[in-house]
């Protein structure tokens, strides 16, 4: 499995959320001469030093263009591309379709996110942005086994490895982390901004490393893209769906809901999504020892753990606003079964 991830090339990938978006192009795919007048463009560290101590600018949008190396993910919010500069750094760019906030605001609400995130180790550094006439965009940290999504997917299909058990767990545990941190910020708002809700949670967004460590990308990118809807109202509680709608407003409840369908997805894929929609839920009728929906061996202890995953995933979508549980019951719960 990691000979694969760490050899294999940037391609295309349409998400499970993200079937609808058109192909794009790369960043090294425009046109030179289109190009030629925003070159100079400079690309703003989220440290605030644009200048090295040569008194050279670290990047511009023309380096940012010539280590692009194509196009890797899009979703309804951009495109994701895989960026390798000359010495050898990777880097993943996040270029949006679509910004509605002007540039000194994007460079602040950019500049927050990445002061925040670098307080967690469970959230995807973001490392400089950019803000120009035709392009807006973020630089993150770059993980060669690339995304969860990548890797469940990979084993469905292409006949990878699958994740193990104790493989998936951790990832549920450090996802969860995530989402505690994030949800625990304090203010909860600064100026147009909600802060202490993530807003696009889906496998794709969650990036794992060699290790098998799982961090949390895209955090407030929603809110890059468009400002914050009213929260106030309240909707009337919808049927399950693994596909979130782009026009849900931004809260901690509809984390929690689509945290629990990346559980879901993370223990059987479809066919544990499908046992939702066909009303499978109750106890009675999943047996643990003969149930076909985990894609995954497990034996003796590890079937209580599996079986109290699968109850808090059910938990986490309830159709009832109400009964989900919070982020830090889950993370209690989790800690102690993977201990």
């Amino acid at each position: 499995m990691l000979s694969r991830a760490l050899n294999t090339k940037p391609r295309r990938s349409i998400r499970y959320t993200e079937g609808s978006c058109r192909s794009s192009l790369s960043l090294c795919e425009y046109d030179e001469i289109f190009m030629g007048c925003m070159e100079n463009e400079v690309v703003v560290p989220c440290d605030g030093i644009v200048v090295e101590e040569d008194g050279g600018v670290r990047w511009r949008l023309k380096d940012v263009m010539g280590a692009s190396v194509g196009v890797v993910g899009e979703s309804v919010l951009g495109v994701t591309e895989k960026v390798v500069f000359s010495d050898g750094t990777c880097s993943v760019l996040k270029r949006f379709r679509a910004v509605c906030v002007r540039r000194r605001e994007f460079g602040r609400r950019v500049t927050l996110l990445a002061t925040i995130g670098q307080r967690c180790d469970y959230l995807v550094p973001m490392k400089a942005y950019l803000y120009s006439k035709r392009f807006k965009f973020v630089v993150c940290d770059y993980y060669p086994m690339g995304s969860l999504y990548d890797l469940l997917i990979g084993a469905r299909e292409h006949d990878h490895t699958p994740l193990s058990w104790k493989h998936r767990l951790k990832i549920i545990l450090h996802i969860a982390k995530a989402i505690g941190f994030i949800h625990s910020q304090s203010p909860s708002r600064d100026r147009n901004m909600i802060m202490n809700v993530h807003g696009n949670l889906k496998t794709s967004n969650i990036m794992v490393d060699v290790d098998f460590n799982a961090y949390l990308s895209n955090y407030g990118f929603p809110q890059l893209a468009v400002e914050v809807p009213d929260t106030g109202q309240r909707r009337s509680p919808s049927p399950p769906s693994p596909l979130p709608s782009p026009c849900e407003p931004l809260s901690q409840n509809n984390d929690i809901y689509h945290f629990g369908i990346i559980i879901l997805d993370i223990l059987g894929g479809s066919k544990a999504l499908e046992s939702i929609e066909c009303g499978f839920e109750r106890k009675d009728e999943i047996k643990v020892k003969e149930c076909a929906i985990f894609e995954f061996p497990f034996e003796g202890k590890d079937r209580r753990k599996v079986w109290k995953i699968w109850n808090m995933a059910l938990a986490c979508i309830n159709s009832s606003h109400e009964a989900r549980p919070s982020i830090e019951c889950i993370l209690l719960h989790l800690t102690k079964l993977y201990t």
